[in-house]
């Protein structure tokens, strides 16, 4: 169990002569903010980056679950579905940033469906397996690309899997090198591939100027270890799932179209099921427009997502905009090769109604960064459940901008990052006993002392 603690000004040299060898840190773990009266309580699911788990936490910190054999940071977010039912992806195939199979068991653990049969793939060791060379993310059609909505119900068996891939290719248009380029594809229950998109074949809708074109064509990220350049990189692939802009004509907004973020390009789009057109499209330069120019430069963000039927915001986008660099093109002196020149050094939040691109909310904060991974989701209360993922923070805010929950994932193993996690009813896990909710105050930093 991971117990509240502060953090305490001093000196670097006072900590050390304070804390025994093997811990030096005053770094504060486990949950050290905690209103319930203001907050949504349920149970936190946590993917996280090091540890090979699922982990699921109740408001106060407590460990109350945890799958573990899984190897989910290169394949995305572990899932539970109503039942206490887990999805998450297992077995890494380093040095490629991808995962050998989606596997999905009960509460007890029994294995109830798995996936590999995408692309026969060699390992390290140079044995030639079955892979599904997932990455990233992957959701079903029933379950809310935020995590949860009083308004869906998703089942435990049955149906189809949306899945982000790899497949390595050479396409001249893009590049002369191998690319190991995104695929997108649906799986039915027993595994047939029902639906493939691969980004490679779409570059000339991706917005890019023909500065950006040469500096993809020239393969400056090329990575000799995986003999591949991941030119694209996306990160989320979601369905946007029922919404008012299709309900009132607006065909770019059926439900069973996808929206992607593109780390590497600074690129949040909508793909059309039918034939696979960009149908929607924000950056990669946000000088674009004057809408977009009101939004502010997105730059290498995460987990670009439609807010559910049911919450608060539903039919906006909802983005992690990290900072950090990305982009290509944009002639810079902090980017003579031309990538990376995009560059901020803070985080914020963005929500952005996509039909009148207007910005609705934003959250941003001093010392608010994570310049990879991380996410967000709505709560049925109107607030944000944040996950700032490179230093393991997980936060839930209101949206006049006020802390309600805090947590720092305490195990450092190496390191304490979160790629993503999300809130749930209680009740989606009934094999647990709803928790006591016991509140946590920080004592003010100007009146607290070391013992």
């Amino acid at each position: 169990m991971a117990r509240p603690a502060y953090l305490i000004a001093c000196s670097v040299i006072l900590c050390a002569l304070a804390l025994p060898a093997a811990a030096q840190s005053v770094y504060p773990t486990g949950t050290t903010v905690y209103d319930p009266e203001r907050a949504w309580n349920g149970y936190t699911v946590l993917t996280p980056l090091s540890t090979p788990a699922v982990v699921v936490i109740d408001m106060n910190g407590n460990v109350v679950k945890e799958w573990d054999d899984y190897d989910n940071a290169p394949g995305g977010p572990a899932r539970i579905l109503p039942g206490g039912v887990v999805v998450a992806a297992r077995n890494t195939r380093p040095p490629h940033q991808e995962s050998l199979e989606l596997v999905q068991r009960d509460f007890e653990g029994n294995l109830i469906w798995q996936f590999s049969r995408n692309e026969q793939v060699e390992t390290r060791d140079g044995e030639t397996v079955w892979a599904a060379r997932q990455h990233h993310d992957w959701q079903r059609p029933d379950f809310p690309a935020g995590y949860y909505s009083p308004e869906a119900a998703p089942a435990s068996e049955g149906g189809t899997t949306l899945m982000l891939t790899h497949t390595n290719r050479v396409v001249p248009a893009v590049s002369g090198v191998v690319l190991e380029d995104d695929r997108i594809i649906e799986v039915s229950w027993d595994g047939e591939i029902l639906w493939e998109w691969v980004a490679s074949d779409h570059i000339d809708e991706f917005g890019f100027a023909d500065d950006a074109r040469e500096v993809i064509r020239a393969a400056g990220a090329f990575n000799r270890a995986r003999g591949s350049f991941d030119w694209f990189h996306i990160n989320s692939a979601t369905y946007l799932g029922p919404n008012a802009w299709f309900d009132a004509g607006d065909e770019r907004f059926a439900p069973d179209n996808v929206i992607i973020s593109s780390r590497e390009a600074s690129v949040v789009a909508i793909i059309a099921r039918d034939d696979g057109r960009v149908v929607w499209r924000i950056g990669p330069d946000f000088r674009e427009s004057e809408e977009t120019r009101a939004i502010g430069q997105i730059i290498g963000q995460h987990q670009a997502h439609v807010i559910p039927k049911g919450l608060p915001g539903e039919g906006n986008v909802l983005i992690f905009d990290n900072g950090g660099s990305a982009g290509y093109g944009f002639d810079t002196p902090i980017a003579p090769n031309g990538r990376g020149a995009l560059a901020r050094a803070t985080s914020r939040v963005v929500e952005i109604d996509p039909v009148t691109l207007e910005r609705v909310w934003t959250y941003a904060a001093a010392g608010f960064f994570s310049t990879n991974i991380s996410g967000a989701q709505r709560l049925p209360n109107g607030n944000t459940l944040v996950t700032s993922g490179a230093p393991g923070r997980l936060f839930e805010v209101t949206r006049e901008g006020d802390i309600v929950w805090e947590y720092i994932y305490p195990r450092f193993e190496p390191r304490n990052a979160v790629y993503r996690s999300y809130r749930l009813p209680y009740d989606w896990i009934p094999q647990l006993d709803a928790p006591v909710e016991r509140a946590v105050t920080p004592p003010p930093l100007g009146e607290f002392r070391v013992p």
